[in-house]
């Protein structure tokens, strides 16, 4: 087993480069901070989509990704999502794999591939305001710089709540 129990894991998502889309990795970055239980596991993938796969299938019993997903809502609105397996059961083929580049759905359907996915995956998503465009942006735009503490707080309380439920 790793430096970490395998129970839950939070995992950002993110292109630091890209503006909004380092979202996931600046609330792993707050959650990092913050003294979590035991078997609560916060990892930074950035742009490895290859990693994500791989650690989906280690054996986690809640994997909650984080990670901005344009939803045509408000920039910086939060949504907390449950992928759809069926949707996961489409092949993953060749032309799909971008190393540096992955989205979260791509890295499922790699993992689904791969071998079983965990029991359940949770997406912490916030609506992007600005991506930088073809020249790229650092630092996240106001609006979901604001998010970040409550995307944090809801990820810290998926968690828990998890944890809750598999110890009673």
């Amino acid at each position: 087993m790793s430096e970490c129990q395998r129970r839950i894991l939070i995992a950002g998502i993110g292109n630091i480069f890209q503006g909004d889309d380092a979202f996931g990795v600046e609330v792993v970055r707050k959650l990092s901070a913050r003294h979590l239980p035991e078997g609560v596991c916060v990892k930074d993938f950035g742009i490895r989509g290859f990693d994500v796969a791989y650690a989906l299938n280690d054996g986690w019993d809640l994997v909650i990704l984080l990670d901005c997903i344009a939803r045509k809502n408000k920039p910086g609105t939060l949504s907390v999502l449950e992928p759809d397996r069926d949707d996961l059961e489409a092949s993953f083929s060749q032309t799909e794999i971008q190393p540096h580049g992955m989205d979260p759905v791509q890295a499922l359907r790699l993992a689904k591939s791969m071998g079983e996915l965990p029991a359940r995956i949770l997406v912490v998503g916030c609506e992007p305001a600005d991506l930088g465009g073809s020249d790229g942006a650092m630092g996240l735009s106001p609006l979901v710089e604001a998010a970040v503490d409550l995307a944090a707080n809801t990820a810290e309380r998926l968690a828990l709540e998890a944890l809750s439920l598999t110890a009673g």
